[in-house]
């Protein structure tokens, strides 16, 4: 796009030159009124009052009425579903994607499963204002969307809100046309351009009452009936010199004519890569519906019938096809008015004849239906069968089809009269209702009458019905113009010919057509449609044949690119599913390694924009070589979250998902590539995708060897990245060379909050590097360490730079050789630090003596959530001095003590501490010899706890008599849902005792007893205890001797007393 010249903020508000804005404006506007010069006349007649060189209107009256024109012609509300809000907040876009440009439509909402790219959004009232002070208005504007999306209803919205004065107030006029009106010219000069849409405005004396904007809209380039030509269009700067319409255009995009003027062109994103990037100064893009507007439009369609409005919504949620299709307004539209009509008529049909459209077809063949029926359209009219219709229907759409054909061929989406006479067309065949479904009639500015189909998908569908009837007929190639080509007998031969031109089209403005075509041989449709346009049965001959047709325009060795997967569109619309279900299977049970045929290859990469399961995560684990994955890179752009472990990649892939990384239509959001053999090489590749992507948020390098040289590459990217949110580099061996310079970015980058650096050999000079960086990033939440060797040197560092920082969140120091020395110094920071959440000390050396110190910080600290210090040396002093702070501390959530050699003395404090705290949810006592003692006491403290969810007391030395008193406290207890009691000894006493509890116990979601020596009969009480429990989700009884007759006889007593109980044996 065009680099706009920076200026002061005074600059920028004095237009373009340096003249004055009177002087600036005056050449236009003697343009405008028609002085000094001729000029041709208006094909409309002249305003009387303008007649007098005086008038007798004043300037502002002038501009009044204009207004008032302005809001005659564009109505006055908005279209059925269209939100104000989405329209008046656009996307600030760079400039258009290759998908965009060189697919169809329907291809770009489903490879972004319909969403949109990031981008910043712009307000409508800042849609021509500079986005800075030191910058400029945009001369030339494009706005772009898909068909249907709602481009002219988003100009009209403007043109209303402008001619009440509710934006664009900058703008002396807002001249508003269509290409349509256009085509209906040959040549046209500058002059007549705009005195032909508002002849009235022809008053010099305007000029002096004018501001210094004018904006001219052109709405609807895709219609324009030649295409721009911007390389070979003589310059032309005389405003009344006629000139072809298309050059007329491209004169006024480059300036030569009306070069103070705003442009604002509305356009389908492949047309509108017509116009240069360096002439356009923005571009936006409508966005699509998402669920709220969904379920508003067809709210609006159906405001007093909520029972058939639930069931379309229904219908729409468990298609995610049809789905993704709704975010477009103009489908959205569409699919409620077939599924509301089916709706209606469900109550006297059998439903399997009724039931809900599952391919694009039957959609658009019960949209026929209904268009040919008159329902939906005339409520209170009785419907006339479809056989009493089918022979003015035929003739009807036989012409439409036609017309729609030639169009389609032609890229002509515009009709004027005389392009109906080329083809023969009966114009009063086009009057009555069931046409009025499919093709709609516009008046232009010239007085002649423009028609063109209500919506693209709609010409292709009828087009198709066009072609599948000739085709049965015609002995030559429907796609040649002048009739002249070798014989083709027979429909398959034409199937075959539509697949090869849909296969060659570059554009694929031909793949919704084939879909379509394909779609007329499927059982569903041919019932749908006997009678009307097909004959019964006729599919049977042709369906087979088709489907292999269809698999034989699959090219080897090829990468798999939107046509290939629009084969596999076609071969769902012909119900021949088997290859797409036999790849979801491999996919769902990881068995799609080997999997490798261009038939495979194509099937994969349809489920990845079709599938349920690859729209959260596309996983292709385990299975992929690197030739397959070339093959499929232009399909994995569009998967937000793409995961690729284990698959022996090297080096020279990643130079491969580099380039997919910084293409521009990337919109992979998160990509794991863990346990590969990525070196530093490969890491650099990637970081040079790094330095363009604006889409990845996470990236995960688990278990490679990139080193430090590839960690500095990275760090380099991230300096300038600005989208990077997480990234792991476990165990990369990157040392204190790549720590640091991990560090050096993070003390400039702002985006990345997320970084994992385990088992990567980092001791404490790589430590104390980040320990510098965090002292001044601001945005880091998550640092992971655990596994290095940082000793108490490095944890000494980040401790004096927690003093410091106020952003991090999570700390993981796990296994780092750390003393009861560097504890007390990070304990130190904690009694500062206010944002620290969780924090991980496992399996370091902290003694009773830096127990205290974590006791002491506890104390203190007000934000704290989690602690983790597993396996460590604390023992009974340590665990005590940590009970006594659990009494008094307000924050703590999580507490992990497990394999601290704690025993009963220990646990009773800790169980006097539970009966006063009222924050600690989780407390892990696991592989501690606690014994029945110290299982009393925290079953004692269980009776007055209300905030301890979750109870680990694994391997604890637990016998009866410490089961029992649990029992006795789960008879009382109303908060504890989770208890593990694994690897103790409590016997059936116990069994019977925990049995009891459950009868009552209402809270207990999880019970781990495995291991535990219950035996049959304690597995049995516990499993016949559960009639009376009903909360109970989950419950372990393996390793308890029970044995095969007797988990049968506990399985169906679980299942009969518990049956939403799931249970391990």
């Amino acid at each position: 796009m065009r680099k706009q010249e920076a200026r002061t903020g005074r600059e920028a508000g004095q237009g373009h030159g340096t003249s004055s804005p009177a002087e600036q404006v005056k050449a236009l506007m003697d343009l405008l009124t028609g002085k000094g010069g001729q000029g041709s006349q208006a094909p409309q007649p002249p305003d009387k009052t303008s007649d007098s060189p005086l008038g007798s209107c004043s300037n502002d009256s002038r501009i009044q009425r204009h207004r008032e024109a302005l809001l005659s012609r564009v109505g006055g509300g908005l279209e059925l579903g269209s939100t104000s809000h989405r329209l008046t907040t656009l996307l600030l876009v760079e400039g258009l994607t290759d998908l965009q440009l060189k697919e169809h439509d329907f291809t770009q909402v489903e490879a972004t499963r319909g969403g949109w790219r990031p981008a910043r959004p712009i307000t409508m009232d800042r849609l021509f204002l500079p986005l800075s002070r030191v910058s400029i208005p945009p001369r030339v504007s494009i706005t772009v969307g898909v068909a249907g999306m709602g481009k002219t209803t988003l100009v009209r919205h403007f043109v209303r809100l402008w001619a009440r004065g509710q934006v664009g107030k900058d703008f002396s006029l807002v001249l508003p046309l269509t290409f349509r009106d256009l085509n209906t010219h040959e040549k046209l000069c500058a002059d007549r351009l705009i005195r032909s849409i508002f002849p009235y405005i022809r008053e010099p004396t305007l000029v002096l009452a004018a501001p210094t904007r004018v904006l001219l809209i052109l709405d609807g380039l895709d219609e324009c009936k030649t295409p721009l030509d911007f390389s070979n269009t003589v310059a032309c700067t005389d405003p009344k010199k006629e000139i072809q319409v298309d050059h007329l255009i491209t004169n006024i995009v480059r300036g030569n004519l009306f070069p103070e003027v705003s442009v604002w062109i509305t356009s389908r994103p492949s047309a509108a890569g017509q116009i240069p990037g360096g002439l356009v100064d923005r571009m936006t893009e409508i966005r699509g519906f998402n669920e709220e507007e969904i379920k508003l439009c067809l709210e609006q369609m159906f405001p007093k019938d909520e029972t058939v409005l639930g069931w379309i919504l229904s219908q729409v949620q468990a298609n995610r096809a049809l789905y993704l299709m709704c975010t477009v307004p103009a489908f959205c539209r569409l699919t409620g008015l077939v599924l509301g009509y089916l709706c209606h008529k469900r109550s006297g049909l059998q439903d399997t004849e009724l039931r809900p459209p599952r391919t694009l077809c039957e959609l658009y063949s019960w949209y026929f239906r209904m268009a040919l029926s008159g329902e939906g359209h005339e409520k209170g009219k009785v419907s006339p069968r479809i056989e009493q219709v089918a022979h003015g229907g035929r003739k009807m759409v036989g012409m439409l089809g036609r017309l729609a054909f030639h169009g389609l061929v032609k890229k002509k989406y515009v009709f004027y009269e005389q392009d109906m006479k080329a083809l023969g067309m009966d114009l009063t065949l086009l009057q009555g209702t069931p046409c009025s479904c499919f093709l709609q009639r516009e008046e232009t500015l010239a007085s002649s009458v423009a028609y063109c189909f209500t919506h693209l998908s709609l010409q292709e569908f009828v087009a198709a019905t066009y072609y599948y009837s000739a085709s049965k007929k015609s002995i030559f190639d429907l796609f040649t113009e002048s009739g002249v080509s070798w014989p083709r007998l027979g429909f398959l031969t034409h199937f075959r010919c539509a697949a090869q031109r849909a296969m060659q089209a570059e554009d694929g403005r031909l793949d919704v057509f084939l879909r379509f075509l394909s779609g007329l041989l499927s059982p569903r449709v041919n019932n749908l449609l006997a009678g009307s346009l097909l004959a019964p049965g006729e599919h049977q001959g042709y369906r087979a044949q088709a489907a292999e047709l269809l698999q034989g325009c699959l090219r080897p060795d090829a990468a798999v690119c939107a046509r290939a997967v629009n084969i596999l569109h076609c071969l769902h619309e012909l119900q021949h599913t088997e290859l797409a279900s036999s790849m979801q299977e491999a996919m769902e049970s990881g068995a799609l390694a080997g999997l490798t045929t261009p038939l495979h290859r194509a099937a994969l990469a349809y489920l990845l924009q079709v599938s349920d399961a690859c729209a959260q995560e596309a996983n292709l684990s385990l299975c992929l070589s690197p030739g397959v994955l070339q093959s499929l890179l232009p399909q994995l752009l569009y998967c937000q979250s793409l995961r690729l472990d284990t698959n022996q990649f090297q080096d020279p892939v990643m130079d491969l998902l580099g380039s997919v990384l910084s293409g521009k239509d990337c919109r992979i959001q998160k990509i794991s590539l863990a346990e590969n053999q990525i070196s530093n090489k490969g890491a650099k590749a990637l970081a040079r995708s790094l330095l363009v992507n604006r889409s990845l948020t996470t990236l995960d390098l688990r278990s490679n060897s990139i080193g430090p040289q590839g960690a500095k590459a990275l760090a380099d990217a991230l300096k300038i990245n600005h989208t990077l949110i997480s990234l792991s580099l476990q165990s990369n061996t990157i040392r204190d060379d790549g720590a640091r310079s991990m560090a050096e970015a993070l003390a400039s980058n702002r985006t990345l909050s997320v970084l994992h650096l385990q088992k990567n050999t980092i001791g404490p000079m790589g430590a104390q590097r980040m320990a510098d960086a965090l002292k001044q990033n601001k945005n880091l939440k998550e640092l992971m360490l655990s596994s290095n060797s940082i000793g108490d040197g490095g944890t000494k560092a980040l401790a004096e730079a927690m003093k410091v920082n106020q952003s991090l969140e999570s700390l993981d120091l796990q296994s780092n050789s750390i003393s009861d020395v560097g504890v007390a110094a990070l304990m130190g920071a904690l009694c500062t630090n206010q944002t620290l959440l969780s924090l991980n000390l496992r399996e370091n050396s902290i003694s009773p003596e830096g127990a205290q110190a974590v006791a002491h910080a506890l104390c203190t600290n007000s934000t704290l959530r989690n602690l983790d210090l597993t396996a460590n040396l604390l023992h009974d002093q340590g665990a005590q001095a940590i009970a006594a702070a659990v009494r008094e501390n307000r924050a703590l959530t999580s507490l992990h003590l497990q394999w601290n050699f704690i025993q009963a003395s220990a646990a009773k404090v800790l169980g006097q501490a539970l009966q006063l705290n009222r924050n600690l949810t989780s407390l892990d006592l696991q592989e501690n010899a606690i014994g029945d003692e110290g299982a009393s006491a925290v079953a004692s403290a269980l009776k007055a706890n209300t905030a301890l969810t979750a109870l680990y007391l694994q391997v604890a030395s637990i016998g009866a008599p410490g089961a029992q008193a649990l029992g006795e406290a789960l008879a009382v207890n109303r908060t504890l849902e989770i208890l593990d009691l694994r690897g103790n000894a409590i016997g059936v006493a116990g069994a019977k005792a925990l049995a009891s509890a459950l009868k009552v116990n209402s809270s207990l979601r999880r019970l781990n007893l495995q291991e535990n020596s219950l035996g049959m009969d304690g597995a049995i009480c516990v499993a016949t205890a559960l009639s009376g429990n009903h909360r109970l989700q989950h419950i372990n009884l393996q390793g308890n001797h029970i044995g095969e007759s007797g988990a049968r006889m506990i399985s169906e007593a679980i299942k009969t007393n518990a049956p939403a109980c799931t249970v391990e044996m």
